[in-house]
């Protein structure tokens, strides 16, 4: 099987698409993963983006839609439900649509260039007393 490039990074990942074969679906629900890719066998054991589609949706949207909230603050004075009923829908719209997709590109992005999780490294110690031979 034919690893993805680059360029269709984008492609899969927004479309929700195994990285390797760009065929079999990535979640099951809304953005539960699934254990391995129906068409090509892939594992998607590797695949853990955590909060990561998640912080970056949040502190991208938080700066519009708070804008618009002080906006409505400021020009209408509005009572406080009002900006119940209309600003936090508004959040919900903006953030929540987009988690699913940006969490396949995090996951096709990982596959791609190969991360793993970070690890230390145990240094070898040299042994006392200890020759080298050529």
């Amino acid at each position: 099987m034919q690893r993805t490039t680059d360029r269709s990074l984008m492609s899969v990942g927004l479309r929700c698409r195994c990285p390797r074969c760009g065929e079999g679906r990535l979640f099951d629900g809304f953005i539960t993963l699934k254990p391995r890719c129906e068409a090509c066998g892939l594992d998607f054991s590797f695949a853990d983006p955590a909060d990561g589609p998640a912080f970056f949706i949040m502190m991208t949207m938080a700066f519009p839609v708070t804008a618009f909230g002080i906006w409505l603050e400021l020009a209408y004075d509005p009572p406080l439900w009002l900006h119940a009923v209309v600003t936090l829908p508004l959040l919900l719209l903006a953030c929540v649509p987009i988690i699913r997709p940006m969490k396949g590109l995090f996951i096709a992005s990982q596959y791609i260039h190969k991360a793993e999780e970070g690890r230390f490294a145990v240094p070898e110690v040299p042994v006392v007393g200890a020759t080298t031979r050529d």
